[in-house]
């Protein structure tokens, strides 16, 4: 029988984890949330299991239980580190593992972000990523800088909010289209350093982007030079068919939340027709599944620890994604079969850390090995490297 193919994973880190009464926990470390030690412990752990990256929750208001608007709740964690300084600070104290920190576009200008990750892909020698969002539509009243167009869930297919959402992931397109200009705005060479002659660049090799939109004029060049991978890893969660098309046609990995194989297959199918139809038919786009994971020795302990934590919060957690409960060994079989399915690589939050983190990175990673379905040594190379996506070709050379 041939062995699985080799499988890509990402750890989410959301503060103590993705259940809201995480921090209760006794092995939860909530006075460590505003340290640099903290996240530091968390990545270097993820590093130990051979991750091939983390990704670091933010936002531009506090965290909320509610969708469209800030919720008065004192018994969850609220507030957050900035997720890309967080990324700086841990990369040189690592070797090996890809730094993806969110970073929003709704309330930001592409030419900050832009110089933000390429100099994290410079501190990390190569493994920088980002994961670009939007903000939540109440956190446009934080900022008085653009109308406020909060929607309810099940309002989400009416045209007018299907109209709104468009006009957003527009936006959003143009912004991610600005910040790999400017990525692209240094060629590889520009640099000359040339001290007898008194030459630190060559001027013919800084370009103007000079992009024209409806929400952006920049014009360049970035103040930052080329990235060492080029294009920094772009990566979008994407739920609905015009996230799934702003993914397919803007990032190099797209976060999709399948309810089982047959969905993944679906979602994968989508996310390949977009990526065709953008002009990207030549291009590699993973496809992660994300999982929500409460991982214990028995399916009963993982059971009852969701559920104990549940009665601490108050309501049971639930979750865009799927929630999977059980032991790793019955997790690999999960990621295995959507595997099957067409993803090529899984994004898993830990529903409490350290607990579940640890599981993740210490028999999960183990058990996947076992099967032949995840490396046994990180090799070296930058995170494009590791993804198996090429250095891309500045689009200003010979311009």
């Amino acid at each position: 029988m041939s062995l699985p193919r080799a499988l890509h994973l990402a750890v989410a880190l959301d503060g103590t984890g993705w259940h809201p009464a995480s921090w209760r926990e006794e092995r939860a470390r909530p006075s460590g949330l505003f340290t640099a030690r903290y996240w530091t412990d968390l990545i270097l752990e993820a590093e130990r299991g051979l991750i091939d990256f983390v990704t670091i929750e933010d936002s531009m208001g506090l965290q909320s239980s509610l969708l469209n608007e800030p919720d008065d709740r004192i018994d969850q964690v609220r507030g957050r580190l900035d997720a890309v300084l967080i990324a700086a600070r841990v990369a040189p104290l690592t070797a090996h593992i890809g730094l993806v920190p969110t970073a929003t576009m709704s309330h930001t200008e592409p030419f900050h972000i832009s110089k933000a990750i390429a100099t994290l892909d410079f501190v990390s020698n190569g493994r920088a990523g980002w994961r670009a969002q939007l903000s939540r539509p109440y956190e446009d009243s934080l900022f008085g800088r653009r109308e406020t167009s909060a929607f309810d869930v099940q309002d989400y297919q009416k045209p007018e909010v299907q109209a709104a959402l468009a006009e957003r992931f527009n936006e959003a397109l143009d912004f991610v289209e600005v910040v790999r200009r400017l990525w692209d705005s240094w060629e590889d060479d520009a640099e000359i350093r040339d001290v007898p002659t008194g030459r630190f660049i060559d001027r013919e090799k800084l370009h103007y982007i000079d992009f024209e939109g409806r929400c952006f004029s920049v014009r360049g060049p970035s103040i930052v030079p080329r990235p060492p991978q080029g294009q920094p890893l772009v990566t979008v969660l994407a739920h609905g068919s015009i996230p799934h098309r702003f993914g397919a046609r803007s990032a190099d990995v797209v976060y999709v939340t399948p309810r089982n194989a047959a969905h993944a297959k679906a979602l994968t199918q989508t996310i390949a027709v977009e990526r065709d139809a953008a002009g990207r038919e030549d291009e590699t786009v993973h496809v992660f599944g994300d999982l929500v994971v409460f991982l214990d020795e028995t399916s009963t302990a993982a059971a009852d620890r969701k559920a104990r934590l549940d009665e601490l919060a108050g309501y049971e957690y639930e979750s865009d994604a799927l929630i999977f409960i059980g032991t790793p060994s019955e997790l690999a079989d999960e990621l295995l079969d959507l595997q099957a399915a067409g993803l090529t690589g899984f994004r898993l939050r830990p529903g409490a850390i350290p607990d579940d983190l640890y599981a993740i990175t210490r028999v999960l990673v183990a058990e996947l090995q076992h099967r032949g379905a995840f490396r046994t040594e990180y090799h070296l190379g930058s995170l494009r490297d590791r993804l198996g996506l090429p250095r891309p070709v500045n689009r200003y050379v010979g311009a």
